[in-house]
């Protein structure tokens, strides 16, 4: 490979051996990292300080590319509008196809003289040659698995992206960091996402945008239990921070924007056996018109379960419903749902 390899950095020991790894392999490398928004964090100032220190060690090109107005827009805007209309949206799927892959290849391809880009996510990629179509397979290292979060990435992304740390554990990521001499090899790890880390807690961060509207907490009958300042505060499923002495533990139902209130119950009225999903995104395999059986992760932390996946009749591409084989716990709208069959992911969509 003659042309260069633009590796996206956030200043974590991940992003940093990859780049490392390319460089020594022999391919020519150009670290950038994209200025997300101001504050703490690895996407952030810090973050940038470490990158940049990184490759003056390597000896590579390093460059900032300017993302606020795309985060702002794409990130930002879109928490604000679905924690106000009572659901939970998931910013990182949403942010790696919009904001990171999408406009990093672009910006690879038409400023840097690159065709490929890579990142330091654990997930693999592999061509099948029968289908014609780029597979997205989870990571060696399945605690660290990453493809959840890769799932609507599109196949022209998967044509021109490496990642270099699929095939190994993130053990054997800290021990190549200490073996390449790198800065960042003993730098902890990143537990939560970057706007969480920048102010706080996603409360926090949604107070600065979302007035506190108080409301009413409810049983199912409709009783009041307590008072909120504002939905937005709460996810389905959720059990802490609720505020509420009961004989048994109480978790969050629903979220009723019409009445501003928090419906809350017990664990067992928490679960669903099916739910409709949205924005269906195909990836190892074309869109299916028929019922199929998968295993699916409805969040990121989530054990796989398996499911009947039925594409919607009316729209069978953009639309379908999962019905579990046993009823799942805190299936929670605006969250990813990404189907799988074994290792290989096949697809994923936004649950109604």
């Amino acid at each position: 490979m003659t042309t260069p390899i633009v590796v996206g950095l956030s200043g974590g020991v991940d992003s940093s051996v990859a780049i490392a790894s390319l460089h020594q392999q022999g391919y020519p490398v150009i670290g950038v990292t994209l200025w997300l928004m101001k504050g703490k964090g690895q996407c952030c100032s810090e973050g940038m300080v470490d990158a940049a220190r990184l490759c003056e060690e390597l000896g590579v090109p390093y460059q900032v590319v300017d993302s606020r107005e795309v985060f702002q827009t794409q990130i930002i805007d879109y928490l604000v509008a679905g924690y106000s209309a009572g659901i939970t949206p998931l910013p990182c799927s949403q942010c790696n196809r919009m904001v990171k892959f999408g406009p990093l290849l672009a910006y690879a391809q038409a400023s840097l003289g690159a065709n490929h880009i890579a990142t330091g996510h654990y997930a693999r990629i592999r061509y099948n040659s029968t289908t014609e179509r780029y597979e997205l397979w989870r990571a060696v290292d399945r605690k660290k698995d990453q493809s959840y979060f890769l799932y609507d990435l599109t196949q022209d992304h998967l044509a021109h992206t490496l990642f270099p740390l699929g095939e190994q554990t993130k053990a054997e990521t800290r021990a190549m960091a200490s073996q390449f001499n790198l800065h960042t090899a003993s730098k902890p790890e990143s537990q939560d996402l970057c706007l969480v880390e920048a102010h706080g807690s996603m409360r926090e961060f949604l107070a600065q945008y979302i007035p506190p509207q108080s409301g009413e907490i409810v049983d199912q009958s409709g009783q009041v239990l307590g008072y909120h300042e504002g939905i937005h505060n709460y996810t389905i499923g959720q059990r802490k921070g609720i505020g509420i002495a009961a004989a048994e533990p109480l978790y969050v139902l629903a979220l009723d924007t019409t009445r501003n209130q928090v419906i809350v119950g017990p664990r067992t009225q928490a679960e669903q056996g099916e739910c409709n999903v949205q924005r269906l995104n195909w990836v190892s395999i074309p869109p299916v018109d028929h019922p199929l059986d998968v295993t699916v992760q409805i969040r990121y932390q989530s054990q796989p379960t398996p499911a009947t996946l039925i594409p919607d009749p009316d729209n069978p591409i953009t639309q379908a419903k999962l019905v579990f084989a046993e009823p799942q716990f805190g299936v929670t709208p605006g969250q990813a749902a990404v189907w799988y069959d074994g290792e290989r992911l096949l697809g994923g969509g936004i649950i109604e």
